[in-house]
């Protein structure tokens, strides 16, 4: 395999043991500086230039994309996705990952624990988006920061007050969160890998610090993750659409929290406190990526003319309660179930004999017109997601292989 890295730190922790594990797996690798290249355009041929020379021979790349060029980095990324190199995370997962109030969107949406947030732009409107969160104290946050930059913990309303509006001055879109008290100085790291979580660490800050970022002093220790935890930075992670991340979870008494998905997490801290090769076990899943690629399938599958993807509620008094998949007719109408939704649980490609229950929700692909005939009036009015608002874990290739 040959494996380009963008960063612009090659000297750094990341970037030499993620170059050193490359090799020792008898992989070529290179280190490029991400605002080292040229985009050229034109019909049906995209094509690339690094200083000057072309590039059009890389099986793989793994982007190392810093906050400050996320807009460069992710159109280099996307470019080398349309000349059809294998990215360890796609333009579209990073970009939803640096926004806060995106990412947060898209976990409350997919029922992902989260801290309770709210997002303001009116000062008359600040007070009353405290009292929702649970009043003071305050998590405020701007909305794309890193290495706990641009965290603030205000103890009173009176400081939530002032340093939102100093920040919203400054012309700082921030958003307020509720302080998750038995968490205080403390936070989960889970490394996710494709579909498992390869390393994890419990991150304490210390004296007054309430962030425990390595970066802002916070200590690292090794943790063994309760599979809760587990299932959700995974979740966390296809739903963000990204393949490699770190994933920064609080324990709250309700269960795992999420704070902020990373699509470049460090390694130092995680490798060091572990004692495991993270770095290792990133080059094997790109590898293994580009032996046997999956589809995108947001693309594929609206090949065909009227036909889509989508997802079908079943709330309670439904015609379909009760009833098998078999018994729905779907097939006859030619669409295919690809999985069922059903409250925590994801079981893709669901048997014909299992029976529906009162809130499920199927994803399906066929006939929109027939789909849209399926939605029960009363949910009607609900936007059903088109394909390309869907998480990439919504549909694999191995779904859709699997019930044609």
């Amino acid at each position: 395999m040959k494996l380009a890295i963008l960063s612009r730190s090659p000297k750094c922790y990341s970037t030499l043991r993620l170059q050193e594990a490359a090799q020792n797996r008898g992989h070529e690798v290179r280190v490029l500086d991400t605002i080292k290249f040229a985009i050229d355009l034109q019909r049906g041929a995209p094509d690339l230039y690094y200083r000057q020379k072309q590039i059009e021979d890389f099986d793989a790349v793994l982007p190392r994309i810093g906050a400050s060029i996320t807009y460069y980095g992710t159109a280099v990324v996307r470019q080398l996705q349309e000349m059809d190199v294998f990215c360890a995370n796609t333009a579209h997962g990073i970009n939803n990952s640096r926004d806060k109030l995106r990412s947060l969107q898209l976990l409350s949406r997919h029922h992902i624990g989260i801290p309770r947030t709210t997002f303001v732009h009116n000062k008359k409107d600040v007070l009353p988006a405290i009292e929702r969160v649970g009043g003071a104290p305050v998590v405020i946050k701007l909305n794309e920061g890193t290495q706990g930059i641009g965290v603030l913990l205000a103890e009173t309303v009176k400081q939530a007050e002032a340093i939102i509006e100093l920040l919203q001055s400054q012309k700082q879109n921030v958003l307020i969160q509720k302080f998750v008290a038995e968490s205080k100085g403390r936070d989960i790291r889970a490394f996710v890998v494709g579909d498992r979580v390869v390393a994890a660490m419990r991150r304490v800050a210390q004296g007054q610090e309430f962030r425990s970022n390595v970066h802002r002093g916070g200590i690292a220790e090794p943790v063994d993750l309760p599979q809760e935890y587990i299932e959700t930075a995974v979740r966390a992670t296809q739903i963000m659409g990204l393949q490699v991340a770190g994933v920064d979870m609080l324990e709250g008494r309700s269960g795992p929290q999420i704070m902020e998905v990373n699509s470049s997490p460090g390694l130092e801290g995680i490798e060091t406190c572990t004692g495991l090769d993270v770095a290792g076990a990133v080059i094997e899943y790109i590898a293994a990526q580009v032996d046997f690629p999956e589809i995108d399938v947001r693309q594929r599958l609206t090949v065909s003319k009227g036909y889509g993807v989508t997802e079908i509620y079943v709330p309670e008094g439904s015609k379909f309660v009760g009833r098998t998949i078999a018994e729905i007719r779907a097939e006859e109408h030619d669409i295919n179930v690809l999985t069922l939704y059903r409250g925590r649980k994801v079981i893709p490609n669901p048997r014909r004999d299992r029976v529906l229950e009162a809130n499920d929700k199927l994803l399906c692909f066929g006939k929109l017109e027939v789909m849209r005939g399926m939605i029960p009036a009363k949910t009607r009015r609900r936007r059903q997601p088109d394909i390309t608002s869907l998480p990439v874990d919504a549909v694999t290739a191995a779904d859709v292989e699997s019930v044609e």
